[in-house]
């Protein structure tokens, strides 16, 4: 009697089952690898993501880049960069990115902005995130009247003229050297973090609320409230590692926008101080000086980079956390 089928490359050459059927081990994989195998097949947020790390570690090596590679501090001033007429030089051996209009090596300032922008919007990022969390909990979780205030309070920072706001704060804080709250903001990369972030929670309270309001009547949440589980344990124990995926998915979306807010502010003249390299402050700087293009390029290339590849990142975090893929 013929055999049906072979198990040798399913049970190692071990005796078929009685009967001869045929079964097959079943490999389980968590959560985690299931993502990484949707992930790595997107090659742009791959790209993404090594491009992030270059920016990165260029902003955390800038002080060895400056110190060892480039021999030019941030704020040096070099009359040699400049020609007879006092207009910068492009670039040469010398200052690879060539100068800007007050002699200072551009390529130094490029690298120590990616570390402006990057603290910035990772600070900014991080309140943000804190709060519409905290708050879209508590909307979804308690609705009714809680629900009511929270969502009209979103509704009003939402109609905000959120840049003339920022321009606003950052300024008046900025003009006085103890800042503003009896000095708790003070002038520097954490004001302009604070103001960005007390813009940007409303959108990531929306959606967090959405999924609250979904999760709260799952058979889980029954069961933990029938074991006699508080709502705060409900609440951070329970439904806030289910809605860990979307905060993490906005919060890679959300930094570049951060990052867009900050060269904002700092190309009106409002966000760090002058000393502080800043992209949109560089720009700024160009605006005026079309015929510098080296000026523009770099700051401007380093910008479009830096958004594009978080923006590359979160699209493709958003397809590997897909539950319905």
């Amino acid at each position: 009697m013929a055999q049906v089928g072979t198990t040798e490359s399913i049970t190692g050459g071990a005796p078929p089952p009685v009967g001869g059927e045929i079964t097959a081990e079943v490999v389980g994989r968590s959560p985690g690898e299931l993502f990484w195998r949707r992930f790595r097949k997107d090659r742009f947020a791959l790209a993404g993501v090594v491009v992030i790390i270059i920016i990165i570690l260029i902003a955390i090596a800038a002080p060895y880049i400056e110190k060892n590679i480039a021999h030019h501090g941030k704020n040096e001033v070099f009359l040699s960069g400049l020609d007879e007429f006092g207009l910068p030089g492009g670039p040469s051996k010398e200052f690879w990115f060539g100068v800007d209009t007050t002699g200072r090596d551009l390529m130094v300032r490029v690298i120590y902005g990616a570390r402006t922008s990057l603290t910035i919007a990772v600070l900014a990022t991080g309140i943000s995130v804190v709060i519409g969390v905290v708050l879209g909990l508590l909307s979804g979780f308690y609705r009714g009247k809680v629900d009511t205030f929270i969502s009209r309070f979103t509704d009003v920072v939402l109609s905000l003229p959120v840049l003339l706001l920022a321009l606003g704060l950052v300024s008046a804080c900025g003009l006085s050297k103890d800042g503003c709250m009896y000095g708790l903001l003070s002038p520097g990369l954490t004001l302009v973090s604070i103001v960005i972030g007390l813009f940007s929670w409303p959108y990531i309270s929306r959606i967090v609320r959405g999924q609250v309001l979904s999760l709260r009547e799952k058979e889980f949440v029954e069961a933990s409230r029938s074991l006699g589980a508080s709502n705060w344990r409900i609440v951070f124990r329970e439904i806030l590692p289910n809605v860990a995926a979307p905060i993490i998915v906005y919060a890679t979306l959300i930094i570049p926008n951060n990052v867009l807010f900050e060269a904002s502010l700092s190309f009106l003249g409002v966000g760090v101080p002058l000393e502080t390299p800043s992209w949109g402050r560089q720009l700024s700087e160009a605006s005026g000086h079309i015929e510098l293009w080296w000026m523009m390029l770099f700051p401007g290339l380093f910008l479009l980079m830096t958004t594009l590849a978080f923006n590359l990142v979160g699209d493709g975090l958003r397809d590997a956390l897909d539950p319905r893929d």
